[in-house]
């Protein structure tokens, strides 16, 4: 199988992806959106894609593909992100200047770069990032980076476990077509919706779903981009959204909501 990633080797994404398919081929796209239409044109069976981050939060450019795509999420795996400071072989911390690294990863070593006094700049991801200070033979230059990533590009780990946060754990959705063979086996599920301006409409949804019994673990709020100021919400909920109670649950809320579309039937978090 072909198992779509965002990123160069040694990003975040890679790893997940090569840790949960050990045996397929992992193919890097250069963005969220071309590993995912990757899965929508058939050039690949999944993709891996970032939804939260317990530090950072949620991944609003996955969660809109989700809303408006096709795909459906079909496992979650969560896996513990550490971040390193990596320089050239002559590189020692005292003497970075400028760090540079994905966004999200400068966010959650934020601590750690104003204590260190180091500029800052921004990259499309973290390997990309290590690349760049491999290939800059800069020693005041550094990157921040797994420990596979500084293998990959013969780095040097200037300085370890700098994040801010010591449980900073990401959330990996695999994503693929409703009909994969991984779909609806799972004791939770995400749902999207749209509900009417109206008061007391988004409370009547979120009762629907407790009074079918199911746990919600969460719900987060996206502008819908059609209309201004409207927005959809997204759901997971622990429980098999398959069984009787689902199926009713399902059916109301599509009698008060706009519109509501299941995008994910899948096992509990799985740590990688």
């Amino acid at each position: 199988m072909n198992i779509a990633y965002s990123g160069i080797k040694g990003a975040y994404a890679q790893i997940a992806a090569s840790r949960i398919f050990p045996n397929e081929k992992i193919v890097s796209y250069k963005s969220f959106y071309g590993a995912y239409e990757a899965v929508v044109k058939k050039e690949c069976d999944y993709c891996i894609l970032p939804i939260e981050n317990s530090y950072a939060g949620d991944v609003s450019q996955v969660l809109d593909l989700l809303y408006f795509g096709e795909l459906s999420i079909v496992g979650v795996y969560e896996m513990r992100i550490v971040h390193y400071l990596l320089g050239n072989s002559g590189c020692v911390r005292e003497n970075v200047t400028k760090v540079i690294s994905h966004p999200q990863a400068l966010d959650q070593c934020n601590k750690y770069i104003n204590k260190m006094h180091f500029e800052s700049e921004v990259v499309s991801n973290t390997a990309f990032a290590a690349r760049e200070v491999a290939l800059s033979n800069n020693d005041t230059f550094a990157a921040i980076a797994s420990r596979e990533t500084a293998k990959l590009y013969n780095l040097k780990i200037v300085d370890e476990d700098i994040g801010d946060s010591d449980d900073n754990t990401t959330r990996f959705a695999v994503i693929a077509s409703a009909s994969s063979e991984m779909f609806n086996k799972g004791q939770a599920f995400s749902i999207v919706f749209t509900v009417a301006n109206e008061a007391g409409s988004l409370a009547k949804a979120i009762s629907i779903i407790g009074d079918r019994g199911f746990n919600m673990k969460s719900i987060r709020s996206r502008p819908s981009k059609k209309v201004p100021w409207n927005y959809y919400f997204y759901v997971e909920a622990e429980g098999d959204i398959s069984t009787e109670h689902g199926k009713l649950m399902m059916k109301e809320l599509d009698m008060c909501c706009n519109n509501v579309r299941i995008i994910g039937n899948y096992t509990e978090d799985i740590i990688i």
